[in-house]
């Protein structure tokens, strides 16, 4: 659980973001910088396909993105980490899709081949799994996708999750558990060729 009172300071710092306050802008990094990194750690050891990638760099190309991204202004602590949470796997998908590019020729010609005279079939990337299925429920259910924003990339407990959303810790709890079996069900599935 976080500081109620560092919550609140960040929470001051936003809405004087909100209100144009430029000193505000330059107290924010400073304000989020630890639990960013935190954060970023705790999802690149989650993925061990993406070592090029640093905790640093993912926190900074994640504020640089997310610096100029709420024009209605940020709603708090939780809408900041939200917006920081997606940007993160936002990155982290492109560096997977990067690596696949790679991996796969990069720049090379493309020649046709009999695809029946291989035995065998390369799997996807797991992490470009994962964001294809978490596409699929965003376009099915925003709020279990928030949920999954909030408690997997973002980091957040079950209670700052619901304090986020403003439903029931006990409805987070359920729908973290849907999520966690669909998920499942999901990546269980064949990849699609």
């Amino acid at each position: 659980m976080t500081d109620p009172c560092a919550t609140s300071q960040l929470t001051n710092i936003l809405d004087a973001v909100d209100r144009g306050e430029e000193a505000a802008s330059d107290r924010l990094l400073p304000a989020v910088y630890d639990e960013l990194r935190r954060l970023a750690r705790v999802k690149l050891a989650a993925e061990p396909a993406i070592r090029t990638l640093q905790p640093t760099g993912l926190v900074h190309e994640a504020y640089l993105r997310i610096a100029g991204e709420a024009p209605d202004g940020w709603g708090g602590r939780a809408h900041f980490f939200g917006a920081a949470a997606r940007a993160m796997r936002r990155i982290i998908v492109e560096q997977a899709r990067a690596r696949a590019r790679l991996k796969r020729g990069g720049d090379k010609r493309r020649v046709d081949i009999d695809v029946d005279a291989f035995a065998f079939e390369e799997p996807k990337d797991d992490v470009l799994r994962v964001d294809e299925a978490l596409r699929r429920l965003e376009a099915r259910d925003a709020r279990k996708s928030a949920i999954v924003n909030m408690r997997y990339f973002a980091g957040m407990s079950n209670e700052e999750t619901a304090a986020a959303l403003g439903v029931s810790v006990g409805t987070v709890e359920r729908e973290w558990r849907f999520i966690r079996t669909w998920l499942k069900r999901e990546l269980s599935e064949p990849a699609d060729v």
